[in-house]
C-alpha cells in the first residue's frame, strides 16, 4: 500500500462542521464524513465571517442593471464588497491547500449552479445560473486545484477525479517542498501512467523538464514542471486513455501469459470499453498480474491506487 500526504481542504463550514446554514442547521454530508479521517479539514463559512448571524435572514444573488449583486432581500442589504473583501484577504492569506468542496447552489460558496435572479421581490425570476461570490474568488484565485460542490461529487467519475487529483496536488506539494531534483525524479517516474492517461502531451513536457538537460537549478524546474502539472489534470480522463494505459500495463507480461490469460484480461477491457463493467475490473486483473510477476515498476505506479484504497467504497 501506498504513503499518502493528507491533503490540505478548505471546506464550507456547513458541511457536517458547524450549525450555521441561514436557518440554523448543518448538513450531515456522508462523502464530507469519510473524508475527515484522510484529509487536513479547514471549515469556513463566508457569511458568518462577514458579521451575518445564525440563524439569519437568507442572501440571494440578484442581477441589478446587468451587475451580479449579493443581496439580502428581506433587509436590501448589499454585502457584495463585503463579501469580496472578505474572500479575497481569505484566499491570499491561504498558505498551503490542495482542494475546496464548497456548498452546492449557496449564494457565497457556489461554484455552478447558483441561482441569479432578476431582483429581490419574492417570486422574481431566476435568470441563470452560475458562480456564488465566495466559489467565484476561489476558482479565480485557485483554478488549478481539486474544486467541487458536496452535490456533484454524488458522481461517480466526478468524485474519483476530484480524489485523485487531490491526492496528486498533496503528494506535489510535498516534492516542491523537499526542493530536491531527485525527490521530483521519483515522483514524476511514479506518477507516468496516471499522466499517461490523463494527458500524454503533457506527460511528456514533463518528462522533457525533469531530464532537465539544461542543468536548471530547482526552483526553475519546479516552476516549468508546476505549470504543465496543473495542465495534466484539467479535464477526466477518457476511456480510451485508460485502455491505452492498460494495455501498455499488459506489455509488461504478454510474453508470460497463457492465451486463455490474455483473452481474459482483453475481454474485461472489451467489458468496460462497452461500460458493461467499471474500470476496476480490468485494473484488479492487471494488479494481480503485478502481484504474480512481481513487477517492481508498476508496483510504484500511482494509477494501480491514485488515493487511499478505503475511499473507493464512497458512494
Amino acid at each position: 500500500m501506498r504513503e499518502f500526504i493528507k491533503p490540505i481542504v478548505i471546506v464550507s463550514k456547513c458541511l457536517g462542521f458547524d450549525h450555521c446554514r441561514y436557518n440554523g442547521n448543518i448538513i450531515n454530508d456522508d462523502f464530507v464524513e469519510k473524508l475527515k479521517g484522510f484529509v487536513e479539514f479547514k471549515p469556513v463559512c463566508a457569511e458568518v465571517e462577514i458579521g451575518l448571524g445564525v440563524p439569519r435572514e437568507p442572501v440571494r444573488v440578484v442581477s441589478i442593471n446587468g451587475e451580479i449583486r449579493l443581496i439580502q432581500s428581506a433587509t436590501g442589504l448589499d454585502l457584495t464588497e463585503k463579501m469580496q473583501d472578505f474572500a479575497n484577504s481569505f484566499l491570499n492569506s491561504v498558505t498551503e491547500v490542495d482542494g475546496f468542496i464548497l456548498k452546492s447552489r449557496s449564494p457565497s460558496c457556489g461554484i455552478k449552479d447558483c441561482k441569479v435572479y432578476s431582483g429581490t421581490e419574492k417570486g422574481s425570476a431566476v435568470l441563470k445560473r452560475s458562480w456564488g461570490f465566495f466559489g467565484k474568488a476561489v476558482l479565480d484565485k485557485f483554478p488549478h486545484l481539486a474544486i467541487e460542490d458536496e452535490g456533484r461529487l454524488n458522481n461517480d467519475k466526478i468524485r474519483e477525479h476530484f480524489l485523485t487529483k487531490l491526492y496528486a496536488f498533496s503528494n506535489f506539494r510535498k516534492v516542491k517542498n523537499s526542493n530536491s531534483t531527485q525527490e521530483l525524479v521519483k515522483f514524476h517516474t511514479e506518477n507516468k501512467l496516471l499522466f499517461m492517461a490523463y494527458n500524454q502531451k503533457e506527460m511528456r513536457e514533463l518528462g522533457k523538464i525533469v531530464a532537465n538537460l539544461k542543468k536548471k537549478a530547482f526552483s526553475d524546474i519546479i516552476t516549468d514542471y508546476e505549470q504543465h502539472f496543473f495542465r495534466v489534470f484539467s479535464q477526466i480522463p477518457r476511456y480510451v486513455s485508460n485502455i491505452n494505459v492498460l494495455m501498455h500495463g499488459l506489455g509488461y507480461f504478454s510474453d508470460r501469459l497463457s492465451h486463455e490469460e490474455k483473452a481474459f484480461f482483453l475481454d474485461s477491457l472489451e467489458r468496460y470499453r462497452s461500460g458493461k463493467v467499471p474500470l476496476s475490473v480490468p485494473l484488479a486483473v492487471l494488479s494481480s498480474l503485478i502481484v504474480r510477476f512481481k513487477e517492481e515498476y508498476l508496483s510504484k505506479q500511482t494509477y494501480f491506487e491514485p488515493y487511499p484504497e478505503n475511499l473507493y467504497l464512497i458512494g
